[in-house]
């Protein structure tokens, strides 16, 4: 079989399409390289989507936890403290149980114990936890002349808040930002390792380099690729959050502009 045949076959096999069965013998490096690639779709969609839902809620929960107002700052401040203080794996197994006994009791929670779903929003939940409190570190840091500068000129409420507290958050929140939204995609790799199960052979990249390494008791080829593939990954988020991170800071001199630096976390 030809590299390009291959390509052809298992190029999108991670979504159901082209062949079904895995290879099971005489593994090429063709082969490894289009599956790991072909699982990386998985990789790419819950990050995204979870980078997407979870920027919303981590902005209502920064301005929630700031708030002055108990019944709003103490939910969100336990929100943020629970889904930072519990290890991720964790937690997938934990919301895999729970859609699993809420499945049994109401059928239509059965698309929550598949991964597409129900890891989805442990991923949205989690990202949302670690960004809100960047963004909730982000607010406490704006300086107050900003602030008292929107009151002279009559910004109040909602008007105040999305013209000048928002951006400046964002502004000074976005390094550090880049950094959750990279650890985030590395950390879709639990996903098909935790409870939630991959229907017919279907994982991401992970999976597919695991597989590799088991058949051939040779772990130095898939997972250096697999290694590549998330490289380039984080090449294309810092390329694109840089490109915001410009936008956001356009307006200030060269010298006063932040600075993008990736700081992986080592503990999550």
């Amino acid at each position: 079989m030809s590299c390009w045949q291959t390509i052809q076959d298992y190029a999108l096999r991670s979504i159901g399409l082209g062949e079904r069965l895995l290879p099971r013998e005489d593994f090429t490096l063709c082969q490894q390289v289009t599956l790991i690639g072909s699982g990386m779709i998985w990789n790419v969609y819950f990050g995204v989507l979870a980078i997407i839902f979870g920027f919303g809620l981590a902005t209502v929960v920064a301005v929630g936890k700031a708030s002055p107002n108990r019944l709003l700052q103490k939910p969100s401040a336990w929100f943020i403290y629970i889904f930072r203080g519990s290890p991720l794996f964790i937690q997938f197994f934990f919301a895999y149980a729970v859609f699993l006994n809420l499945k049994s009791v109401y059928p239509i929670f059965d698309a929550f114990t598949a991964a597409w779903l129900g890891a989805l929003i442990v991923l949205f939940l989690n990202t949302a936890a670690y960004s809100g409190e960047i963004f909730y570190g982000a607010l406490r840091s704006i300086p107050k002349g900003e602030v008292e500068a929107a009151d002279a000129y009559g910004f109040s409420g909602f008007t105040r808040f999305r013209r000048i507290i928002w951006p400046t958050m964002l502004r000074l929140a976005w390094p550090a930002y880049t950094n959750e939204a990279i650890f985030l995609f590395h950390a879709t790799t639990l996903v098909f390792f935790s409870a939630f199960p991959a229907w017919q052979q279907r994982g991401d990249a992970l999976y597919y380099a695991n597989y590799f390494a088991d058949k051939t008791f040779n772990p130095f080829v898939p997972y250096p690729i697999l290694a590549g593939y998330f490289i380039l990954l984080t090449l294309v988020v810092i390329s694109i959050f840089g490109l915001v991170n410009r936008r956001l800071n356009r307006h200030l001199p060269q010298e006063r502009r932040a600075r993008m630096r990736f700081r992986p976390n080592i503990i999550r």
